[in-house]
């Protein structure tokens, strides 16, 4: 067993102060936010980001050790542990509305960072139960149909014009929401459709995988409302809608403003590094599973996230991940620092074909 395998016990430090924001009142039901978007941000400032890459020999061992895969696995039943606490905590009388407030976006953090992000990760492996971890995974966030835009819509058409994940240099984040949210649920339709007509069956089918997922929503929207009483469901899917704005949030700044080349009319040069922002700060890099380390995801989308590498032509966000989203939900703000960028970017690109 890799020891250094342990350093990914950071992310669990949510689940600790999500714990301790179901079970106490006062401020600490605001743990796990001021933990997400004011601790971690605050120490990679003073943190210098690290671009260091394992050797060869060391990725091999990480590729094999299956601690790695048990982290993940482990937040599946963790996740479920968590939603329960949730739903019996969070329609106590005794709760202020602020108190309440707080544990509803403690879940909405657990969804984005435990439901969305490690189903996002299990959800490009390919063994039969792992996919089946992502999609429960999902359930819990209401963004099941994540599973099939992001692997066969979202890595095809990223920063092209047809991505709805992919924001243009320009676009605010609230209007981004609106078009990535109502976006890749049509797309996943779309999807869903095409992969069976080209098994010569019609769109309206019981193997429609996005019919199939979305009944599986609706039915475990009803049980929790039977189940903890419809209150608490109402809580639950405002918790679940913070969950996937904090994913879209996540989409918004990993492709802003950067585009791949059109080679001919509706094809695109292949995804490449410099078609993601990187983030090497540790802590959003651990907090995340290695998720900032995104360019090399979309570079090889099969490589597992303890064995991502740093790449030196991809694009830098100036902080880490929760610095960047906080960031990003102040457009004018984020519009000065990123365009610059941008703008940069494409300087040094049309140099270099004017120089090939």
């Amino acid at each position: 067993m890799n020891v250094r395998a342990f350093k990914y016990l950071l992310p669990f430090g949510i689940y600790f102060a999500t714990w301790r924001a179901f079970h106490h009142t006062g401020w600490v039901t605001w743990l796990p936010v001021l933990y997400a978007f004011g601790i971690i941000p605050l120490i990679e400032l003073l943190i210098p980001a690290d671009s260091k890459n394992m050797t060869q020999a060391e990725e091999a061992i990480a590729q094999k050790d299956p601690i790695y895969d048990w982290f993940l696995y482990l937040i599946v039943p963790m996740q479920y542990l968590a939603l329960y606490w949730f739903l019996h905590s969070v329609t106590d009388p005794g709760l202020l509305w602020w108190e309440r407030t707080g544990r509803i976006a403690g879940m909405a953090l657990s969804c984005g960072a435990f439901g969305i992000n490690v189903g996002h990760e299990l959800g490009h492996r390919m063994k039969t139960h792992e996919q089946w971890m992502a999609k429960s995974l999902l359930l819990t966030s209401l963004y099941t149909h994540f599973f099939i835009e992001h692997n066969k819509g979202h890595h095809k058409n990223v920063s092209t014009p047809v991505d709805p994940s992919s924001a243009p240099k320009g676009m605010g984040l609230y209007r981004f929401w609106l078009r990535s949210v109502t976006g890749t649920w049509m797309d996943a339709w779309k999807i869903a459709a095409a992969d069976l007509r080209k098994k010569g069956l019609p769109a309206v089918h019981y193997k429609n995988e996005m019919l199939q997922l979305q009944l599986l929503q609706l039915f475990f929207i009803i049980a929790i409302g039977i189940a903890f009483g419809w209150q608490a469901c109402g809580y639950f899917i405002l918790a679940a809608i913070g969950g996937f704005l904090l994913l879209e949030t996540v989409n918004y700044i990993e492709h802003y403003g950067l585009c791949r080349k059109e080679m001919e009319a509706g094809k695109y040069e292949r995804a490449l590094p410099q078609h993601s922002w990187n983030s090497n700060h540790v802590l959003g890099r651990l907090m995340l599973f290695e998720l900032s380390r995104h360019s090399d995801h979309h570079y090889l989308a099969s490589r597992k996230y303890q064995i991502l590498r740093h790449h030196d032509e991809a694009p830098q966000l100036p902080t880490g991940y929760p610095g960047s989203m906080m960031l990003a939900t102040i457009p004018p703000l984020w519009f000065w620092i990123m365009d610059p960028k941008i703008d940069d970017l494409s300087k040094e690109a049309n140099l270099a074909d004017a120089l090939t």
